[in-house]
């Protein structure tokens, strides 16, 4: 009964989505209301448990979230990406073009949501497939699998930021065993299926390219850019302090002062504050931009995110309520009667809601929801718990198709008819899924 009532839930907010076309939050709301009156959960209590599940999801992840969304349109508004793609695309050549591509992605990726990053990324790639007389299709296939494994693996991206707080992992070893997870998914996804695509599938390797299908863009003078190294540190910034922080805490006593002021300029919230201002400085002021104009990109950056925010909010309500009616134990007990493994399970769980939801960041917080008490069976092991998180994200990007506004974009950038974008997008995607998930199985045997 309990895994029948999760099901009506599914299919009624697939149905609310797809069908009604209603607006994503309300859907996850209205679920979250049903679902916890079919649960049997008190009327009463009913509107504090999805209050409180909006307000303990959005709490710590606006800030990251927030700032991390400002960063990244300051690093934009500047030039600073375009800087990063057309420096290291000038440096590798023709040859090594596609390990310029992933390089650019991963960085502007780190900085950048998906679809932000795609319309930063995009423009120079169609001008450099143009100049160099290639298919676009040889370019774009490592940028997008590249920016995909950066929105789906390492924070402060909104879902494995919001799944790291859902499943009681370290955002740091998040960070840490992402990128290493990142490295292989990343060559399998890209040059590997690339080579795979070509041999199987040419005909999506046109060289006819359309630029105007990008519409208006900002063009940028080279000259007129930040200069690489201050670009690529503006926006690896929160990463490098994350990092430098959990490292740290493997190498310094707990009660070491230098070590304590390490911990707290590496904490998530405070890294993301210092990066910010670093930026607005590195990207604004040093560059003579008043500060008025500086706080008008912050505002429109805030804009871009707001409906990301609100959804992470319904999906967390939606998590408070399969928590409060027990359906997380059910199904965590139910998993344990078996011998699925918890990254399985939670990749599996993740994987089946992508594919029905299409939103990669409803499915990876209605999935940590019900997979977070087998999280907990790792005690104190936060690297174990980390691999969860990477397994759900692995598993949100799992075959992306027509219920998703991600594939409708890959479609039409790249010109490809309905059955083409399915035959390569989808099926890249679905690699990629399973090569994310490869991957966090090789580490477990380490960790």
């Amino acid at each position: 009964m309990p895994l029948l009532i999760v099901l009506i839930g599914v299919v009624l907010l697939i149905f609310m989505i797809v069908k009604l076309k209603l607006n994503t939050f309300v859907a996850l709301v209205v679920t979250s209301f049903i679902v916890a009156l079919m649960l049997g959960l008190p009327f009463a209590k009913i509107p504090g448990i999805i209050e409180s599940g909006i307000g303990s999801q959005l709490g710590h992840l606006a800030i990251i979230f927030g700032f991390g969304s400002m960063l990244g349109k300051l690093v934009s508004d500047a030039g600073g990406g375009y800087r990063i793609a057309t420096t290291l695309i000038d440096k590798f050549g023709r040859r090594w073009i596609q390990v310029a591509v992933i390089l650019a992605s991963f960085i502007i990726g780190l900085a950048l949501f998906f679809e932000v990053g795609l319309v930063v990324v995009l423009p120079i790639i169609f001008i450099i497939a143009r100049e160099l007389d290639m298919p676009l299709m040889y370019l774009g296939i490592p940028m997008a699998a590249t920016l995909n494994v950066t929105h789906a693996f390492l924070p402060p991206h909104p879902a494995p930021t919001a799944i790291s707080d859902i499943l009681g992992a370290n955002l740091g070893h998040v960070l840490l065993l992402g990128i290493v997870a990142a490295i292989p998914t990343i060559i399998i996804a890209g040059p590997v299926f690339n080579w795979f695509l070509h041999k199987v599938y040419p005909k999506v390797y046109r060289k006819d390219i359309d630029i105007s299908v990008l519409g208006e863009y900002k063009e940028f003078d080279l000259d007129e850019t930040p200069k690489f190294g201050i670009s690529v540190l503006t926006a690896m910034m929160p990463v490098i302090l994350i990092a430098i922080a959990t490292i740290c805490s493997f190498i310094f006593p707990k009660n070491n002062p230098v070590n304590e002021f390490i911990q707290f300029v590496g904490a998530p919230d405070l890294a993301m504050l210092l990066s910010l201002v670093f930026a607005i400085f590195s990207m604004g002021l040093w560059r003579d931009k008043k500060m008025g104009e500086i706080s008008n990109s912050m505002v429109e950056s805030i804009k871009q995110i707001s409906v990301m925010l609100l959804i992470i909010g319904g999906g967390g309500a939606f998590k408070e309520v399969l928590v409060e009616g027990g359906i997380s134990n059910y199904i965590s007990t139910l998993f344990a009667q078996t011998n699925i493994s918890p990254i399985l399970a939670a990749w599996l769980i993740t994987a089946i809601l992508r594919v029905s939801l299409g939103s990669s960041t409803v499915a990876a917080m209605t999935a940590a929801g019900l997979v977070a008490p087998m999280a907990q069976q790792f005690g104190s092991n936060s690297a174990m718990a980390a691999l969860m998180v990477l397994a759900v994200g692995a598993g949100s990007v799992f075959c992306d198709h027509v219920n998703d506004a991600g594939f409708w974009m890959i479609k039409e950038y790249f010109g490809l008819s309905l059955k083409e974008t399915l035959l390569s997008w989808s099926t890249l995607t679905s690699v990629l899924a399973v090569a994310g998930l490869g991957a966090v199985y090789a580490i477990s045997l380490f960790v």
